[in-house]
């Protein structure tokens, strides 16, 4: 009661002037909106956008947990300090505390810089523009850490979120405005602004880019390896890897993306919540299935031959497409963004399949980044309103004509 008191007390101070905004989105966030609705709606709810974005985040929470694990563990893997994992999800060789404390002081500085930087943008345009605070970056914020390569500098982060703030949110106007998901523009920026740093076999495992450098400098070291699966299949090599390995996760990747079962039981929950869309999670899973067939029947047809450097990719089974790369993490945490998603149900499905379908063939024709989720997720982003307008204009068209014919 007396924090609470103490805030009534600042906002009630600063009521009216440029840092009310601050005071109020400080408020808040540990209790109640002020401003409830009084008149005779139709529909109440308790929950508001701050408590949308805050179910999504703990729908990634566990995302992170396993990402902090499986930074230690590719780490002590890489060098030989530890054996592969050998009994599944439950292993003793990966839930150890010397993993978790390794992913830990390392992912820590991502999460710390990216809410940081975000907030402090969000606050900075809310006291200038004398609007609330919005709360959209509560999700942004999470989900930048966990599709970032572990070593990532944090220089070249915080220089991505302002540019991913500002530019891919803020300059349309704030959150429910933005044509772009704020989480995948910045990404964008920092794969084609630093690539080395986004993309190779270096970057994956925690420490591999500073041992390289010290191999590279002549100290007698033995080198490491972080490549991913993608990487390696766009090479035409043996991933190494089976296929509970690429489902539960221990693989080399970006800190959220690895773990296709706790990415499905977060949509689930999504789902569950009613915050995230079934319909364009199936179409997307529906749209790169069809894409991985096409492949493989290319393959089969013998149109293509085993030297052609998208092979590797083109013969990968159709729904093993589904476990690796950030396929299933862009597909349900991403893709069902409201704000840069299709709004129409039969849009969704256009929507998703797209997303899908593009990603695949992104995947297996550009070898130099073997990963097409973020781009098709972004192209599917720009063309989303003229999906909805097409769909609107053609129920508009068929009631008009229902219209006619009964009038006749």
């Amino acid at each position: 009661m007396g924090l609470k008191s103490s805030l009534h007390n600042l906002k009630e101070k600063y009521k009216g002037t440029k840092m009310e905004p601050a005071f109020n989105a400080l408020h808040t966030f540990l209790y109640l909106p002020n401003n409830t609705t009084q008149g005779g709606t139709h529909i109440k709810g308790a929950d508001d956008l701050k408590r949308t974005m805050n179910t999504v985040i703990l729908a990634l929470i566990p995302c992170l947990i396993f990402g902090m694990f499986n930074a230690g563990y590719q780490n002590q893997l890489a060098q030989g300090e530890i054996e592969a994992v050998a009994n599944g999800f439950f292993s003793a060789t990966f839930w150890t505390m010397d993993n978790f404390l390794i992913g830990f002081w390392k992912i820590l500085p991502l999460v710390i810089v990216s809410y940081g930087v975000g907030l402090g943008i969000e606050f900075i345009f809310a006291t200038i523009k004398r609007h609330e605070v919005e709360e959209g970056y509560l999700v942004t914020g999470m989900l930048v850490p966990l599709i970032v390569p572990i070593d990532i500098p944090l220089w070249m982060l915080t220089v991505a979120i302002v540019f991913g703030v500002i530019i891919g949110k803020e300059v349309f106007g704030g959150t429910g405005m933005n044509i772009l998901n704020p989480a995948l523009t910045i990404r964008a920026f920092l794969f084609f602004a630093y690539p080395t740093w986004m993309s190779g076999d270096k970057v994956w495992v925690e420490g591999a880019v500073k041992r390289t450098q010290e191999i590279a400098e002549g100290a007698n070291l033995d080198a490491i390896s972080g490549e991913t699966i993608l990487g390696t299949l766009a090479q035409n090599n043996d991933v190494g890897y089976s296929l509970m390995d690429m489902f539960y996760g221990f693989i080399p990747g970006s800190v959220g993306e690895t773990s296709t079962l706790l990415i499905l039981l977060g949509g689930l929950f999504l789902i569950f919540t009613k915050i995230g869309s079934w319909r364009i999670m199936l179409s997307s899973v529906v749209g790169a299935l069809v894409m991985g067939l096409i492949f493989n029947g290319v393959v089969d047809a013998g149109w293509i031959n085993e030297g052609s450097k998208f092979y590797g990719l083109m013969t990968t089974e159709f729904w093993h497409h589904l476990l690796i790369g950030g396929f299933a993490f862009g597909v349900v945490f991403m893709a069902t963004d409201p704000v840069t998603a299709s709004q129409t149900n039969k849009g969704k499905w256009i929507y998703g399949f797209l997303i899908g379908f593009i990603s695949i063939m992104i995947r297996v024709f550009n070898p130099a980044y073997p990963e097409g989720v973020m781009l098709a997720i972004l192209l599917m982003n720009v063309f989303a309103p003229t999906i909805d307008h097409y769909i609107v204009q053609g129920n508009v068209k068929r009631r008009l004509k229902r219209l006619k014919v009964k009038n006749a």
